[in-house]
């Protein structure tokens, strides 16, 4: 096993950033988003530095001792100044309380379960108020409200299903303005065996609706392989106990047995499955059709591999996940709370763009260690709202390490994303960052505590023994009891993958515990990327150009801002290379070399391939989107998912542009160009303009494209 390094190494210039000067769009959204400002809007954080500082104190302080604090304090700015980058929250809140105390360093939570009850929903909608307002993103499962039509006995009426209860949700989420300037986000899922799944599929069809939410379906293996074997799937809702008299549960034509998250109120078993009505039948291919149509046309909903998610999850024993936060890649139990943070890769190559070009694996491995601890930290200033949150993240003390800029790091490499030797280059990237963050959860055990439930003892059950049946071949036996470090370390799908590279290792967490149940999930990191990491390509995915337009929200202005932004990597060749590089370009003194390129240039097959290679090694999940031409064929798009199941994916989503149905966060040029919309004035006349035009509105300029967007989607004016 190799040994974790806590000395103080070389603090010079970070090598790998070659000091790119920061473009106006990066230090903008650092500005307006992390920069600490007191009410009269006067900054306290001097630079970008002078945020590092501010965290690294923050968390820093965190520590036992004046000395401990000290030494920490240095070794944290040193990360921070070579590549780590705590998640939005931490980042804008932590070190803040004088200026904005009711705010929250987590990024992630899920709501707890939403009981089939109107005490139930509206429990959940006020406990979800108090987290958007805190600054955190929320998920929720919505398939445990019974089907529309479902006759509530204490009501004396009939129910109107989930997705009007999905409403008050989402208005509610728009009503609250979330903490740091942005709007609450929001993931809503939803299980494709519920009678009412169809409606679910359809539910963003409608302009405005369901908006501040994502969407994401959870997909089984059973309904995969139902798919396969064109058999019909059913549709199906557990049975409550009042109305066992009323079913026969021997009867499989009408109740199936089946995992849920909740057995309150249903009818059991020992196994922990329950009984499920059968509302009917679909032919599976005909409601895979619709999902996929739906995600081809509107990007929604996504697709949550359920069953692959809580087989690799490291708290297999005591959590049945259902929902995720909203950009997917922290799968939850219900009041889960997780933190993020992502290292900037392209901080580690040395002599980009030339034959030499190589990545210091070295220098890699002692940032993650060093922000493994301070990540450990954040969970003892988390500032989550409710005190079931709280208890959840201490007992657990669950984080969430990526790393962003995975595309720009190959092009500077001068690899191709999606080739062989990137998909090789990828997984060892998260490999490293596994075992480095498994070896400092081994140490800070050691030096602080273990995480609380690796202590704790758990009752053998027979659900137990079902899900992991090596545990009878070990000779455990139902009613002996089990430290939670042994079902972690030993019994982890995870872990025993870690135990294959690293066994010593694994063998110890089995005996001494890790100091958190998850270490690693790697997020979409739109906003940190842009900024803080000048636009180097978010989180796993490819530059999604190297010239393009993003559209920020700004306080007080009516519609979504159009920004031009260039891609790392290209600024990167400029300043190293070539000063008048640009894409596309006809001038052979200008062009690119052939490894530049962008999302665009990447079949869909290769986003699966790269997302597959880090998710080995990756505990938690990966935020990812496949973006596809607008022109792809349809037959060919629908085999996607099929490949990701096929591949270990616990979750797929892809983008299409499709100017019709929304307008992205991301757009390129050419796409507005060729984009005509048209609108009706007061006296009936139509005006058409192309997506990037500019358009003076209300007394201000918005460019086409978001101007349309605002109108349609109903939220002019209203940011």
């Amino acid at each position: 096993m190799s040994t974790v390094r806590l000395e103080a190494v070389k603090n010079e210039e970070a090598a790998g950033s070659s000091l790119v000067p920061m473009q106006p769009a990066s230090l903008d959204i650092w500005d307006k988003k992390y920069r600490l400002k007191t009410k009269q809007g006067e900054a306290l954080d001097a630079d970008i530095d002078g945020t590092y500082q501010r965290v690294a104190r923050a968390l820093a302080d965190a520590e036992t001792t004046a000395e401990k604090r000290a030494y920490w304090y240095e070794r944290f700015v040193w990360a921070l100044r070579r590549g780590a980058i705590p998640a939005g929250r931490i980042t804008s809140n932590a070190g803040a309380q004088e200026h904005k105390p009711a705010t929250s360093t987590i990024n992630c939570t899920v709501s707890g379960t939403i009981e089939d009850s109107m005490d139930g929903i509206l429990d959940k909608v006020h406990e979800a108020g108090l987290t958007l307002k805190a600054g955190c993103g929320i998920g929720y499962e919505f398939s445990t409200l019974r089907p529309r039509g479902a006759f509530v006995a204490g009501a004396g009426a009939y129910t109107s299903g989930p997705m009007s209860f999905m409403d008050i949700y989402d208005k509610m989420c728009f009503t609250v303005s979330s903490a740091g300037g942005r709007r609450g986000a929001q993931m809503g899922t939803f299980d494709v065996s519920h009678p009412d799944v169809k409606d679910f599929i359809r539910a963003k069809r409608e302009d405005g609706r369901l908006r501040q939410f994502n969407l994401s379906l959870l997909i089984t293996d059973g309904f995969m392989d139902a798919v396969a074997n064109d058999a019909d799937w059913p549709m199906v809702f557990p049975v409550n106990a009042k109305e066992q008299g009323e079913i026969n549960l021997d009867d499989e034509s009408e109740v199936i047995w089946r995992d849920w998250p909740t057995h309150k109120n249903y009818v059991s078993r020992d196994d922990g499955l329950v009984a499920c009505k059968i509302y009917g039948h679909i032919r599976a291919r005909h409601l895979w059709d619709m999902i996929m149509v739906s995600t081809y046309d509107y990007a929604e909903p996504g697709f949550i591999l359920i069953d692959r998610v809580n087989e690799m999850n490291n708290n297999w024993w005591c959590e049945n996940i259902r929902a995720t936060n909203p950009c997917g890649e922290q799968p939850l139990p219900p009041y889960g709370a997780c933190l993020l943070g992502s290292v900037n890769l392209t901080t580690f190559v040395r002599d980009p763009f030339t034959d030499q070009a190589a990545f210091d694996w070295e220098e890699y491995k002692e940032v993650v260690r060093v922000f493994t601890r301070m990540l450990d930290n954040v969970v003892d200033v988390n500032g989550l709202p409710l005190q079931q949150q709280r208890d959840e993240i201490l007992r657990k003390r669950r984080h969430g390490m990526g790393f962003l800029g995975l595309g720009s790091t190959l092009t500077m490499l001068k690899m191709k994303y999606g080739s062989p030797e990137s998909c090789e280059f990828t997984e060892s990237i998260a490999r490293d960052m596994a075992v480095a963050g498994w070896e400092m959860g081994l140490a800070l055990a050691r030096e602080k505590g273990a995480a609380p439930i690796m202590e704790e003892l758990f009752d053998v059950t027979a659900a137990m023994l079902r899900l992991r049946p090596e545990m009878a071949k070990d000779g455990w036996r139902i009613g002996q009891q089990i430290p939670g470090k042994v079902l972690h370390a030993k019994y982890s799908r995870y872990m025993q993958r870690v135990a294959e590279v690293s066994p010593e290792l694994v063998d110890e967490l089995a005996e001494i515990g890790s100091r958190f149940t998850h270490h690693s999930s790697i997020a979409p990191t739109g906003t940190i990327s842009l900024s803080l990491a000048n636009n180097a390509s978010n989180g796993i995915e490819p530059s999604f150009a190297h010239h393009y337009s993003r559209n920020v929200i700004r306080e007080g202005k009516k519609s979504k801002e159009k920004v031009d932004v260039f891609s790392y990597e290209l600024l990167a060749y400029r300043h190293l290379v070539n000063a008048k590089a640009v894409p596309f370009a006809e001038d052979a003194d200008a062009r690119l070399p052939d490894y530049f390129i962008s999302a665009d240039d990447i079949n869909p097959k290769e986003h699966v391939d790269v997302q597959a290679a880090a998710q080995k090694w990756v505990d938690s999940s990966i935020s990812k989107t496949a973006n596809v031409p607008t022109d792809y064929p349809y037959e060919q798009f629908k085999d996607i998912y099929r490949y990701a199941h096929q591949q270990g994916l616990k979750g797929c989503t892809t983008f299409r542009f499709n100017p019709a149905a929304f307008q992205g966060v991301l757009v390129k040029e050419a796409d507005l160009e060729n984009t005509l919309y048209r609108f009706e004035l007061e006296d009936g006349s139509v005006v058409e303009v192309k997506g990037n035009e500019q358009i003076e509105y209300d007394g201000e300029m918005h460019s086409a494209a978001n101007l349309f967007d605002a109108l349609k989607e109903g939220y002019y004016g209203k940011f």
